[in-house]
C-alpha cells in the first residue's frame, strides 16, 4: 500500500497486541514476544511468568524496550510505521490493572492467578518512531501516555 494517512505514535502503540520485547541477557541484547496491553495511562502492561528467559533478565536489570510493529498493511514494510519505547519495567500489584490485561486477552485468564506470573507495568522514558522512510522521531514519554 502507499499513500497511508499520517500514524499517531500512540495510537499505534494502543492498537497492538503484542510486541517484541527487549532485556539484557548479561549484557548482551535479548528479544521476545509478549502480548501486550496498556493501564489506564497508557503504560504497557505484561503479564510475565517467573520462569521466562526475559522475566530473569528484567530481575537483573529492569530497563526494557518494547517495539510495536504498525507495517503488517504495507507492501513494503519499511516504509511503514513502528514505535520503540524505551523504559523500566517493574512488577504492578495493582488488580485494575489485571483486570485491564486479561480484558485484553481473556485466555490470560486461566493463569493470572499463577504464583509464577506477575503483572508489570512499563514506565516509558522515551520512544523512537519511525513513521517511514527519512520519518524519524525521538518522542519524549508525555507525547505516548494518555492526556491528562
Amino acid at each position: 500500500m502507499t499513500n497511508q494517512p499520517p500514524v499517531d505514535p500512540r495510537l499505534l502503540m494502543r492498537r497492538q497486541s503484542s510486541a517484541a520485547f527487549g532485556t539484557s541477557l548479561d549484557g548482551a541484547p535479548y528479544a521476545s514476544l509478549v502480548l501486550i496491553a496498556f493501564d489506564a495511562d497508557g503504560s504497557p502492561l505484561l503479564l510475565l511468568s517467573d520462569l521466562a528467559q526475559h522475566t530473569r533478565n528484567l530481575h537483573a536489570d529492569p530497563r526494557v524496550s518494547l517495539l510495536f510493529d504498525g507495517t503488517g498493511e504495507y507492501s513494503d514494510r519499511l516504509t511503514g510505521p513502528r514505535l520503540t519505547v524505551l523504559g523500566v519495567a517493574g512488577r504492578c500489584e495493582d488488580p485494575a490493572a489485571l483486570e485491564r490485561y486479561v480484558a485484553a486477552h481473556p485466555s490470560a485468564a486461566m493463569y493470572a492467578g499463577f504464583k509464577d506470573f506477575n503483572l508489570y507495568r512499563v514506565s516509558i522514558a522515551r520512544g523512537h518512531f519511525v513513521a517511514g522512510f527519512g520519518k524519524i522521531a525521538w518522542i519524549e514519554a508525555e507525547r505516548l501516555l494518555a492526556p491528562a
